[in-house]
């Protein structure tokens, strides 16, 4: 796979100095119209190998385009609340609303490639990682966000070069660190662990785009370019008309049996049982989220149903019999202006 990507491309300064102020200028003005129209967010990814480029392209990126409608996030080592959540919850914080673009420089995919190179994980733990991941992006691309995902790549001899050439000079040493070298060490491994998230998370939807990171002005235009087109294409596609829905329509039972209907309204307890049962069992409850094992896991309650049917009530009933520390009761109203602009459950994964 990587092999395909080593072609060797350069372009020629005189080349890029011409296109490039054509080329931002374009981006600048697509980048306008986006925010002014507001129809969809972007979310690119840059991943790859250190001393590809990554930074420094992410840098011109910024430099290049209207930093007022652009995010750009790091997304390092997560902290002590991240490792509470779920694996996509900072992830999922960190989206931009439609009309802007958010840069991950650092992604879902790196702590799942960093564990697996260094052994804290195996192919099981990694499959699940490409899985979340393969789901988190067919959830963003279903609820129209455009997702490009890039990819630098340099073979171990060009990444040996450019550490060494990088480290001699006393201006650019500090760009070197012992973590730069620590990963040149088992390049072989990261490439092995690439090749399999590449191959495996590369879908329809949102394919990898790998880049060569050796020649600077190659990798600049390049990425420029793609970032250009793909939002034209998708702006081109906003303003046709909405396609049909293909789906078959959902027909009603055959035998008229519905769920709703077909529940047995009569049933009732006494008083008496009533107390006794509900103290039985918020005792039990309450034991139970007292248990050692019980913070290593989290629960959601939720209930739907027609007003005046009870769901203030069984709430109250269960939050009675817990620690006032330990849950929180969310109500649901209907979505703000700033919900409205991301994705649809974005505002019950910020919870």
């Amino acid at each position: 796979m990587f092999e395909s990507a080593e072609l060797g491309h350069k372009i020629k300064k005189s080349v890029y100095e011409k296109e490039v102020p054509s080329l931002r200028e374009a981006l600048l003005d697509v980048q306008l119209e986006l925010a002014e129209s507001a129809a969809f967010p972007v979310v690119i990814l840059v991943g790859g190998l250190d001393g590809a480029g990554r930074g420094a392209t992410v840098n011109l990126l910024n430099e290049w385009m209207d930093p007022r409608h652009i995010q750009t996030h790091g997304m390092g080592e997560p902290s002590d609340e991240e490792l509470d959540r779920p694996m996509m919850w900072r992830f999922w914080r960190a989206l931009p609303p439609k009309g802007n673009i958010g840069v991950f420089l650092g992604s879902w995919y790196t702590w799942p490639i960093l564990n697996r190179v260094r052994g804290r994980t195996d192919d099981a733990d990694l499959e699940q990682s490409m899985e979340r991941a393969k789901r988190l992006e067919k959830m963003l691309v279903d609820e129209g966000a455009l997702l490009i995902k890039f990819w630098f790549h340099l073979s171990k001899e060009k990444q040996g070069k450019r550490l060494k050439t990088l480290a001699k000079n006393p201006l650019t040493r500090w760009k070197v660190t012992e973590r730069d070298w620590k990963h040149f060490k088992v390049y072989d491994k990261f490439r092995a662990v690439h090749e399999i998230v590449i191959r495996h998370t590369s879908t329809a939807e949102a394919p990898w785009l790998i880049v060569e990171g050796e020649d600077a002005r190659y990798r600049n235009l390049t990425v420029g370019r793609v970032i250009l087109k793909a939002i034209r294409d998708r702006m081109a596609l906003e303003s046709e008309a909405a396609p049909k829905v293909l789906a078959p329509p959902l027909l009603p039972p055959s035998d008229e049996l519905h769920l709703l209907n077909s529940l047995d309204m009569d049933q009732s307890l006494n008083k008496a049982s009533y107390k006794t049962k509900l103290t039985k069992y918020q005792g039990q409850l309450n034991l139970l989220t007292r248990h050692p094992k019980f913070k290593y896991m989290s629960v959601i309650a939720v209930f739907e149903g027609n007003d005046a049917a009870g769901k203030g009530g069984c709430i109250r009933r269960i939050t009675g019999a817990l620690d006032a520390r330990m849950y929180q009761v969310i109500p649901i109203a209907a979505p703000s202006e700033e919900e409205r602009a991301q994705p649809y459950l974005w505002r019950f994964w910020r919870l």
